[in-house]
């Protein structure tokens, strides 16, 4: 088989995450997948008429609420299921991104290369393994560089034997549900997939770099005025294209597209809801939850002023297994109508 670095971005290599039974990733899916599919019209109707031992919709959340509902609703120290596979707390020093693909070249492809969605932390590893080849240094170094450019000064290898100023102390939830003190674990098997330390601040800026590069082509009466963006155009944009047959677990309305979920601007029909165009992600570790929203504003044919515009919010927490992304989403529609409001 060929796997491309297109798939690998997208999820659709087939290469494993962290759960190395086939038959449970498998199944895992199935349960996703019949969780969206809509009722049977004999189902609604057996439920209007009040057959069976249903109990009424009123009783009942809606589906396409249950996600959130059961968020707000958890209970401090509820235990994320995925945080039990073992790869999580890996304790063994890696020297390069190379060394690292030894935990999983040799397994076999769960999928066909770009059949089926499969969100893999050790797809990023290989990724970074051919930046490592292709920029002809070390990967960390290559990113490093690139912070610096970004003037994302707090940004850092989480390296455990580095001094690190103001370095957070992460925590988790015990099985008695009490907070303790998050294990120690090495994270140099997966640099690209979550490996680095940074801030809100720093969080922000590299969401306005984004945003302003996927703006800067659209301000045409400011041609000679703007400084290039970090990226061309069209390159945040074929980031933020939706790619067939992946999925996103955080955010219904959302597709994956080239290491960022993606909601496209919809609306069906008249007077129903209207979708906006955002992009994100999600990020978890052993003792963290982060997530980072960008709502690109929408621009007129002659938009005035300079990009970036839009807004950009990100949330760190320094806790593990918490839902961060509705809260985003919500803090970021707000600050979006209080601008046009203006």
């Amino acid at each position: 088989v060929t796997i491309t670095t297109r798939l690998l971005v997208s999820h659709l290599s087939g290469i494993r995450h962290y759960e190395k039974d086939i038959a449970k990733v498998k199944e895992e899916k199935e349960k996703a997948n019949r969780a969206l599919r809509p009722a049977k019209p004999q189902q609604d109707k057996d439920q209007r008429e009040g057959k069976g031992t249903e109990k009424p919709d009123s009783a009942k959340p809606r589906k396409e609420q249950d996600g959130e509902t059961r968020s707000r609703n958890s209970k401090p120290g509820r235990r994320d299921k995925e945080f039990e596979q073992e790869e999580y707390y890996l304790k063994e020093k890696f020297e390069s991104v190379i060394d690292s693909l030894k935990i999983f070249k040799n397994d076999p492809l769960f999928f066909k290369p770009g059949d089926q969605f499969l969100y893999s932390t050790y797809g990023f590893t290989l990724l970074s393994a051919v930046v490592e080849r292709a920029a002809g240094q070390k990967f960390t170094d290559y990113m490093l560089k690139m912070f610096r450019d970004l003037d994302m000064l707090s940004t850092v290898l989480d390296d455990n034997e580095a001094m690190i100023y103001n370095r957070a102390r992460c925590y988790v939830y015990n099985k008695k549900g009490r907070l303790v003190n998050a294990p120690y674990v090495d994270n140099s098997y997966k640099w690209a997939g979550g490996g680095f330390l940074s801030s809100v601040g720093d969080l922000l800026k590299f969401g306005n770099a984004l945003l302003y590069s996927y703006q800067a082509g659209q301000f045409k009466g400011s041609a000679g005025k703007l400084l290039p963006g970090y990226l061309k155009p069209g390159t945040v944009s074929m980031m933020w294209t939706p790619v067939p047959k992946t999925e996103v677990s955080w955010d219904r309305d959302g597709k994956y597209a080239m290491a960022w979920a993606v909601v496209e601007k919809q609306q069906q029909c008249g007077c129903c809801r209207q979708q906006r165009h955002y992009a994100s992600h999600t990020g978890g570790a052993v003792g963290a939850s982060s997530v980072l929203l960008i709502l690109p504003e929408e621009l007129g044919p002659a938009a005035g002023g300079a990009p970036p515009r839009g807004v950009v919010v990100t949330i760190v927490c320094n806790m593990q297994s918490v839902s961060l992304s509705g809260t985003a989403l919500k803090i970021a529609r707000e600050f979006d109508r209080e601008k046009r409001a203006r």
